[in-house]
């Protein structure tokens, strides 16, 4: 059993915490927030002791780990801090804004021999983990695209003054918020990126972070791949994985569920004909439950999870040049290494 601490207890926290209630390999026992009054009622409620500062509960004795749901900008310096402490770290995405910070915060938890891990919860859905079986063993054939979208009305949901409309904390509009889930899920099925161009812009509010950005990538596998994320629009969302021998898909408007998947592949007796797609189904999964109890197994056997040069620091590299390539409007090189 871990036993973890919240960091950061709105929306999402809280549902962190919810999440993973009655389980075997974690429990939440202490929390800190900017906004302790908000949070009392929901602490007392899960048993969890309100601490009054990010530093306390890095000493407090009964936490074996933390989990990190606050802003961006501020994942580097705290799982440096609890890297210090001796702190397990789950930390939401993405991993950091910054990639060299991001790799320094990855090398500082596997020199103490910590567990790192990055809430990208897609992985854990069976339709994902066997699109990913479906190209490892020939059925999908030669990758040769991938494409995605996740859009949604992020842009009305939050205040001028709130930080998820602050231009520095959520660069590229719905890439940090959004788009890194769907970089996470291309990494997992085609690998690295070696090139991106974009654009981004702003064309809802007179405010805020843009709400109109799309990316064309092209993989070092040697795959191409597009993405795009509007948040001024209805909720919707898709992954679509072409092979030479056929296409799988996933999608649609709410992703915290268990997802369906549907396929469709060529009848090379008959190449021309075309074929109705299969859909299948899973069985029911909570994948925030999931991650999190990947994680606390990793911790008390002593696992990395997220690790130097991994997929982790490479979706921020792949940000970073989101970001770089809509400044300079070129095609940007992601450097090997990250």
């Amino acid at each position: 059993m871990i036993r973890a601490a919240i960091v950061g207890i709105g929306t999402w926290g809280r549902n962190l915490v919810t999440s993973v209630q009655g389980s075997e390999h974690i429990r939440f026992v202490a929390g800190a927030t900017q906004t302790p009054a908000k949070a009392a009622d929901f602490c007392r409620q899960h048993g969890i002791r309100l601490v009054e500062s990010y530093e306390r509960l890095l000493g407090a004795r009964e936490v074996d780990a933390v989990v990190l749901a606050t802003p961006h900008s501020l994942h580097g310096a705290q799982i440096l801090e609890a890297a210090r402490a001796g702190k397990h770290v789950f930390v939401e995405k993405p991993l950091g804004l910054d990639a060299k910070e991001a790799e320094a915060a990855v090398r500082a938890c596997a020199e103490q021999h910590l567990t790192l891990a990055v809430g990208y919860n897609w992985r854990f859905q069976p339709a994902l983990n066997e699109v990913r079986r479906m190209l490892d063993d020939g059925r999908l054939g030669k990758l040769l695209h991938i494409e995605g979208n996740f859009c949604g009305p992020s842009a009305y949901r939050f205040a001028r003054e709130h930080w998820r409309q602050d231009r520095d904390e959520v660069p590229a509009g719905g890439m940090t918020g959004r788009g890194v889930h769907v970089v996470d899920a291309m990494l997992y099925l085609a690998g690295h990126i070696g090139s991106v161009f974009a654009q981004s812009h702003r064309l809802v509010h007179d405010y805020g972070v843009d709400d109109t950005t799309s990316m064309l990538f092209r993989f070092r596998a040697g795959a191409s791949g597009y993405l795009g994320t509007v948040i001024a629009t209805a909720e919707t969302w898709r992954l679509q994985i072409f092979g030479s021998k056929g296409w799988a898909e996933v999608g649609d408007v709410e992703h915290l569920h268990t997802w369906g998947l549907k396929h469709c592949f060529i009848d090379f007796n008959d190449p021309m004909k075309k074929q109705p797609p299969e859909v299948r189904t899973f069985p029911k999964t909570s994948t925030e439950r999931a991650e999190l109890e990947h994680f606390a197994r990793a911790a008390v056997e002593g696992k990395p999870i997220a690790v130097p040069g991994g997929d982790e620091v490479h979706n921020v590299a792949v940000l970073e040049a989101i970001v770089r390539s809509v400044r300079e409007a070129r095609l940007t090189s992601i450097e090997a290494n990250v």
